[in-house]
């Protein structure tokens, strides 16, 4: 089977393992990369491998006109982490599907692994489905579900969805899509779940010690916000303990070296990777 990817790095297993299958590869869609939450060097160079176009800007109808005017409609495209709506394919493809990293129809949207792992999910999962006119609201083809410890982490959430994604390209999409596709099945009412804000990313040590480390452990490397007396730090890794103490919640109670003891209601957040700026200003510096 022939077929267009559409995505970065974030999924590029997809690609790669549509590859392994035999699937032959025409065209990459991808996006520009900030190079520290993004990338996508591993699909440019899979691209540049096969010799096939890659285009930045945002897939347009006559794009997809090209693509069938030099390959008929014996072609899929396969979108995998790709932000923006893709409409237009019917007609001038064969199949059009996306694979998205929940488990349909709950988490419909950019990016639903923080808040899985806030919320306290204790499975959660990757759907393949067919591209509708709405985000993530087509037919489901295929839908991997495992299971989520109590002590999840957004890298940990990431690396099982980035492995199941794969395993759907590699078995039910590449073995499977014409059965899959006549059999796919609608999704009903679900739940669509906005971008994270600065807001959902600001620690609240009035909540107590866990709902803190659960956010921290949510956004990871992705970085949470701590607003204390010296200002906005961007935060990464902390552990804490419950204790009863008279400290007001978010004060500063020990420093050493570049460790921060914060009170939370019910106990204390001890803060030991953080910046005084976010990771992406932080790559920045010096260029």
């Amino acid at each position: 089977m022939k077929f267009a990817f559409a995505g970065i790095d974030f999924l590029g297993g997809v690609f790669d393992g549509l590859l392994e299958a035999g699937w032959t590869p025409i065209k990459l869609f991808t996006r520009p990369c900030d190079g520290i939450y993004d990338h996508n060097e591993t699909v440019v160079a899979r691209a540049r491998q096969f010799r096939i176009p890659i285009q930045l800007s945002r897939i347009r109808t006559a794009d997809l006109d090209m693509l069938q005017a030099a390959h008929g409609r014996d072609w899929a495209l396969v979108v995998a982490g790709y932000p923006w709506l893709v409409t237009g394919w019917r007609g001038r493809a064969a199949y059009g599907l996306n694979i998205h990293p929940s488990p349909l129809p709950t988490g419909r949207g950019p990016y639903p692994l923080f808040r899985a792992i806030e919320e306290g999910y204790e499975s959660w999962g990757v759907t393949a489905h067919v591209l509708a006119d709405g985000f993530d609201t087509g037919d489901i083809i295929a839908q991997d579900i495992f299971p989520l410890p109590a002590n999840a982490d957004h890298e940990g959430l990431l690396a099982r969805c980035q492995m199941a994604a794969r395993l759907i390209a590699t078995g039910p999409i590449a073995r499977d899509l014409p059965q899959r596709w006549r059999r796919a099945e609608p999704q009903g009412d679900g739940s669509y779940w906005p971008r994270a804000t600065d807001a959902d990313r600001t620690l609240d040590f009035r909540a107590g010690v866990d709902a803190v480390l659960r956010r921290v452990r949510a956004f990871g490397a992705i970085e949470t916000l701590a607003r204390l007396d010296e200002g906005r730090i961007f935060v990464a890794e902390a552990s804490g303990w419950h204790e009863a103490h008279g400290h007001t919640p978010g004060a500063v109670v020990h420093r050493y070296r570049r460790h921060l003891v914060i009170a939370a209601r019910d106990g204390y957040v001890q803060i030991t990777r953080w910046s005084p700026v976010p990771l992406a200003e932080a790559g920045r510096i010096g260029r």
